[in-house]
C-alpha cells in the first residue's frame, strides 16, 4: 500500500498529512468528543523486519535466511497479513485486532533523526525536536489538549517508576506503578540463569542467589507456558501495568493519555530465541489494556514505537544491530485497521539505507500527528508546537523546509 504527500490511505475515509505519509481513523461510535490515547516506548529497537515479516520479498532470504519463521500456514508459521507480509506468531492478540479491522501495522517507518545510539535516538524520539530538548512531545500535546476537559490530576499519566522524557515538561501529568510492578518477571530470571548456566563462577552464584529469594529449580529450568500446563499465566509487569492504565483511562473523570514503555529489544545475538518473549509480553499487555478499557476501548488508539529498526543482514551471533527502517503498531477501536500501511523499500542492495537497512519511508512524527489531529482533535496549526522544527522526508532522509 502506497503512503503518498496528498493521498490517503486507501480505504479509510478520512486522513491527516505530513511529509510523505497519511493517516486515518475510524468513527469512534458512542462519545468521539472523549478519545484516549495510549503510547507505548519499545525500549532497545525492535527488528521489525522479524515482528512483521515481508516473506513475500524474494531478497528477504538473502539476508537473513536464518532468522527468518515459515511461512503462514506452516508449522510455527507467520501469521498472515494479506499475502505479504506475516506478523510473528507471538503476536497472538495484535492478530485478532488486525482481522477485526483494529490493528494497523506501517513499515518502513522512521524517526527524524539518523542514530544508531540508543540514548540519542530515545531522546530525539521522546523529545520529537530536531534537537535535544528537556520536554516531550506527548508533554506539549497534553498542554494543548487538557483544556478541554477538568482533570484534577492531570490529563496525561505516566505507568511506572519514573515519568518517561516523552511526558516530561510543564504540563501537569500523574504517575502510577502498581504494586509489584517493578519486579522483573520468570521469563527473564529464566534467561538470566540459562545464559549464565555454563559458567563455573556466575551460573552456580545466579541459582544460588535466586534460590534466597524463592525461586524453585522449576522456575530456573525453564517453566512451561500457560498453554503447556493449562494454568492461567500470572500477570507480568507489563500486563500489570497494562491492566492499571486501561481502568484509570476508562474512569470518567480520569486522564486520557498514557504512557507506558516495555525493554527487551535490543537482539544483537541469538534474535530468533530471544525476540518472542517481548513480543509476547507486548501482545498480552495490549490484550490487558483491552479488557480494563472495556466501553472506553472502542475510543482509543494504541501506538506502539521503537527507537531505531536493525540491520537487514543477520551479524556472526544470529542476532541483528542497530539499524534505522522499523515497523509501529496502531492498535484500538479507534483504528481503521486491517491492512499494512506504509510505502515498502524493498530489500535489493541497492534499495538498503547506507547498505544495511530498511530504508524509511514513513516519518514516525507523521503517525503520531496523525493520531493527536483526527482522533484527539488537535488543531493542525498546533502540531507544530508539539513538533517544533522542519518537516523531515523520511523517504530521501533529507531535512526539507516545512
Amino acid at each position: 500500500m502506497m503512503i503518498h504527500r496528498r493521498t490517503a490511505l486507501l480505504g479509510l475515509a478520512a486522513s491527516w498529512t505530513l511529509g510523505r505519509s497519511s493517516l486515518a481513523f475510524a468513527g469512534s461510535p458512542g462519545g468521539p468528543d472523549d478519545p484516549r490515547f495510549v503510547v507505548i516506548i519499545l525500549r532497545g529497537a525492535l527488528d521489525g523486519l522479524s515482528a512483521v515479516t515481508p516473506y513475500g520479498d524474494a531478497d528477504l532470504r538473502t539476508h537473513r535466511r536464518d532468522l527468518v519463521l515459515p511461512e503462514p500456514g506452516q508449522e510455527g508459521g507467520l501469521l498472515d497479513l494479506g499475502g505479504f507480509y506475516g506478523l510473528h506468531p507471538s503476536l497472538q492478540t495484535l492478530h485478532s485486532l488486525y482481522g477485526e479491522g483494529q490493528m494497523l501495522p506501517i513499515h518502513a517507518v522512521a524517526g527524524h533523526y539518523r542514530s544508531r545510539s540508543h540514548f540519542e535516538a530515545q531522546d530525539y524520539l521522546e523529545s520529537g525536536a530536531d534537537n535535544r530538548l528537556s520536554s516531550g512531545w506527548l508533554n506539549r500535546a497534553v498542554s494543548v489538549l487538557q483544556g478541554k476537559a477538568n482533570r484534577p490530576d492531570g490529563y496525561g499519566l505516566a505507568m511506572g517508576l519514573t515519568v518517561p522524557l516523552l511526558l516530561r515538561g510543564s504540563a501537569k501529568v500523574g504517575s502510577y506503578a502498581p504494586a509489584g510492578s517493578q519486579h522483573p518477571d520468570e521469563d527473564l530470571y529464566n534467561q538470566i540463569v540459562a545464559l549464565n548456566a555454563s559458567d563455573p563462577i556466575t551460573g552456580p552464584a545466579f541459582r544460588n542467589g535466586l534460590k534466597a529469594r524463592g525461586f524453585s529449580d522449576a522456575t530456573m529450568t525453564g517453566m512451561k507456558n500457560a498453554s503447556e500446563t493449562g494454568k492461567p499465566r500470572k500477570p507480568d509487569a507489563f500486563m500489570q501495568l497494562s491492566t492499571a492504565a486501561g481502568q484509570m483511562l476508562a474512569t470518567p473523570h480520569g486522564p486520557r493519555i498514557a504512557a507506558l514503555e516495555i525493554g527487551g529489544w535490543d537482539t544483537h545475538a541469538a534474535q530468533l530465541g530471544r525476540l518472542g518473549s517481548p513480543l509476547a509480553q507486548l501482545d498480552r499487555g495490549i490484550g490487558a489494556l483491552r479488557q480494563s478499557l472495556g466501553d472506553s476501548w472502542k475510543r482509543t488508539v494504541v501506538l506502539a514505537l521503537t527507537e531505531f529498526g536493525r540491520t537487514v543482514r543477520m551479524n556472526g551471533t544470529g542476532g541483528t544491530d542497530h539499524g534505522t527502517g522499523t515497523v509501529t503498531f496502531l492498535a484500538g477501536g479507534a483504528v481503521a485497521g486491517g491492512k499494512v500501511g506504509g510505502t515498502w523499500p524493498g530489500l535489493r542492495p541497492s534499495q538498503l539505507f547506507e547498505n544495511r537497512d530498511l530504508a524509511p519511508t514513513t516519518d514516525l512524527r507523521a503517525v503520531a500527528a496523525g493520531v493527536l489531529c483526527d482522533h484527539l482533535h488537535m488543531p493542525p496549526q498546533a502540531i507544530a508546537t508539539v513538533f517544533p522544527g522542519p518537516k523531515t522526508d523520511t523517504q530521501k532522509g533529507l531535512i526539507v523546509s516545512a
